[in-house]
């Protein structure tokens, strides 16, 4: 028993540091192959729950990357799991970035065209992999066309430069009440159906 914990804590870690070593684009890229590793692959969580965890990361403070690590590894198997979930995400891009600052000059990555070749093709890359797990959530929160208006304009309001009205903040704010209401509402009007 002791060996398959040690396992876990082993997996869980190096499944979050291949994760951090081979994504590019940040957090929302990172998503789908999140959410690939550990509800397709390993099973250790439901989508539904996933959907769950990738709310509440993407509603605290911070990198969602290390958020969503955070909360999987929380979720498995407490602050111990949550902590080598979140330093697998992150040491892969501190290693390669403290590489970087050793080996080479910002003057050397400008100039160098093999590395804005590089660069160059990464880039409609991480569009795709930031688009996937867009798609793949509005399925899971069976968005529909009675529903599909709140987060076009919560991104429209988001992307336009409106000062308090553009803050993400504020929309979290306001989804967490709109969800509140609507199940406070059910919940009245189902003890008003037993009341009867």
């Amino acid at each position: 028993m002791a060996t398959k914990e040690k396992n876990i804590y082993w997996q869980l870690f190096a499944s979050f540091f291949k994760i951090g070593a081979f994504t590019f684009g940040g957090g929302w890229a990172m998503i789908s192959i999140i959410e690939s590793e550990i509800v397709d692959k390993h099973h250790w969580i439901e989508k539904d729950d996933f959907l769950d965890l990738l709310a509440i990361a993407q509603s605290l403070p911070g990198i969602l990357a290390v958020n969503i690590a955070t909360a999987v590894g929380d979720k498995l198997r407490g602050t111990r799991g949550s902590m080598l979930a979140a330093a697998g995400t992150i040491l892969p891009s501190f290693l390669i970035i403290l590489c970087i600052a050793i080996f080479l000059t910002p003057d050397m990555i400008k100039n160098n065209r093999v590395i804005s070749s590089i660069f160059m093709g990464i880039r409609p890359a991480v569009v795709a992999l930031i688009i996937a797990p867009v798609i793949t959530s509005a399925k899971a929160a069976k968005l529909n066309w009675k529903t599909v208006w709140i987060p076009c304009i919560t991104a429209l309001m988001i992307s336009l430069d409106l000062g308090y009205a553009s803050n993400p903040i504020l929309y979290i704010v306001l989804g967490g009440l709109g969800g509140f209401s609507i199940w406070a509402l059910s919940q009245r009007k189902l003890k008003k159906t037993k009341g009867h």
